[in-house]
């Protein structure tokens, strides 16, 4: 989907998504020392939010306006601690090396698109910094979204395959979800990766 479908996507509902933060980040980065995090593919900024409740100074990347704008105003109360940015990480990656906590939920790549948005969210993770991807796993036989091929994207544990020396895999599986889908949505179990890049 283009910036300009996901605007519409966005503009065709009052709210996409329910604003709370997603579980795995929760449970994932509740633990982790507060420092700089890049949320990638923010929506509208229920996880850049949270994590800037908590004392993250954070980047938040989305293709969309529409999005970006409804992040702003339900963040308000922590703008000091967010810069909100709409943008592609594979035309505009970020700074290599300058996120503690890189993080992407149901971030859509397609395998056909190339390896450059991985390559940027890999980059981005600094030194000792953890790198959290989460997506749906593999919808169970009828219950496919008419339309949706499952192995035209990158999944987290393509991204794991890829990883090499100087990272550390700390979680890499398949949970049930805990909270409900969004509405018209079948997802009931996603897949989690959990790494930490090693310190030079």
């Amino acid at each position: 989907m283009s910036a300009v479908d996901w605007d519409e996507r966005y503009a065709s509902r009052e709210r996409l998504f329910s604003g709370r933060p997603n579980e795995a980040l929760v449970a994932e980065a509740a633990g982790l020392a507060p420092g700089q995090a890049l949320d990638a593919g923010c929506g509208e900024g229920g996880d850049a939010i949270w994590l800037a409740e908590r004392g993250w100074q954070v980047t938040a990347i989305d293709v969309s306006r529409v999005a970006l704008e409804r992040a702003a105003a339900a963040g308000a109360h922590v703008a000091d601690r967010i810069a909100w940015s709409r943008g592609d990480l594979a035309a505009a990656p970020p700074p290599p090396g300058s996120f503690d906590l890189v993080t992407a939920h149901y971030f859509p790549i397609l395998r056909s698109s190339g390896p450059a948005a991985v390559d940027a969210l890999l980059a981005a993770v600094a030194p000792g910094g953890t790198l959290l991807v989460v997506g749906h796993a593999r919808p169970a036989p009828g219950h496919e979204p008419e339309g949706f091929d499952f192995d035209a994207y990158v999944h987290p544990a393509d991204i794991a395959r890829r990883l090499g020396g100087g990272w550390r895999i700390e979680a890499d599986e398949t949970r049930e979800r805990r909270t409900p889908p969004p509405e018209g949505a079948h997802h009931t179990h996603d897949t989690v990766l959990r790494a930490r890049r090693e310190s030079a």
